[in-house]
């Protein structure tokens, strides 16, 4: 592992999100700050505002949110513990999704659903505009040009800066860029699921980012004396560290956006930033799969 540092997420590197913001690639995510099935507040509400502080102090500059998560608990949270804002931090919500209860998501994509929900984000994070808006789910109910079409209007108003998508396949990525610009992807992918490898092979041709979600997932890796817990033990380091390093390690358009509740677990994961995997131990980590 590199030499220690106080704002260890700036080992991650830069991505420009958008061509105009700059942010480390290494992020944080805000599902777990809220109750049990992402519904209702969490149990420590000040733990999670003390969590958010750390994140930043910690380097990071690009929090992913919800309106869903919550719903709007998190947005909430990170208004309280960081508004006004510090210069440089990029905000990313996303809406698309109703909630009826704990773990139910359905999507929602009608027009006049996504416009109600931007402005009750920009309300909720106190903002004049989202720096990056994702539609969190495509409504299947809804024709997609309709969807993002809105995001669209949004834009040129001035309340959303950027467009991004969530859980989307390759040709839905280039449907709705031919709507509006898409700067961002964000799916399921991790070390031990990388059924989306063709979407991030896609976002590194065009030079969108691509935001893993649940990118700590190990799965039997981390089994004592398999490969993660192997190499683990030579860095000094935690399976889910070497995980978020060998995310980092995969693509220059990686973002991801490790989310926990707990302020031990935010700083070991802003440390993973300083792990520099040898492209033989990322080829080892990748073939054990």
């Amino acid at each position: 592992m590199a030499q220690e540092s106080s704002r260890p997420a700036d080992a991650s590197g830069v991505f420009r999100l958008g061509g105009d913001l700059s942010v480390n690639r290494l992020g944080f995510g805000t599902m777990q700050l809220t109750g049990p099935g992402v519904w209702g507040p969490p149990k420590d509400p000040q733990e999670a505002v003390r969590v958010l502080r750390r994140a930043v102090e910690l380097g990071v500059n690009f929090i992913d949110t919800a309106d869903s998560y919550g719903p709007f608990v998190s947005e909430q949270l990170i208004r309280k513990a960081l508004h006004p804002y510090p210069a440089g931090l990029v905000i990313a919500t996303k809406g698309g999704l109703s909630r009826s209860g704990p773990g139910d998501w359905r999507p929602l994509g009608r027009p006049e659903y996504l416009r109600q929900q931007t402005e009750l984000s920009l309300r909720h994070l106190g903002v004049e505009r989202i720096d990056l808006y994702q539609l969190h789910r495509i409504d299947p109910q809804v024709p997609p040009a309709d969807q993002i079409g809105e995001l669209r209007l949004l834009q040129k108003e001035g309340k959303i800066g950027h467009i991004g998508l969530s859980e989307v396949t390759v040709p839905q990525i280039k449907e709705a860029r031919t709507v509006a610009d898409i700067v961002s992807v964000q799916n399921l992918y991790n070390l031990a699921n990388r059924q989306a490898e063709d979407v991030l092979h896609y976002a590194e041709r065009e030079n969108l980012a691509f935001i893993p979600w649940f990118p700590m997932a190990t799965g039997r890796l981390a089994r004592p004396g398999g490969p993660l817990d192997t190499l683990a033990r030579t860095y000094g380091a935690t399976p889910s560290q070497l995980a978020l390093a060998w995310l980092l390690h995969r693509s220059p358009v990686m973002l991801p956006i490790p989310g926990t509740s707990r302020l031990t677990h935010v700083e070991e994961n802003a440390q993973a930033a300083q792990i520099t995997l040898s492209d033989a131990e990322f080829q080892a980590l990748s073939q054990a799969v």
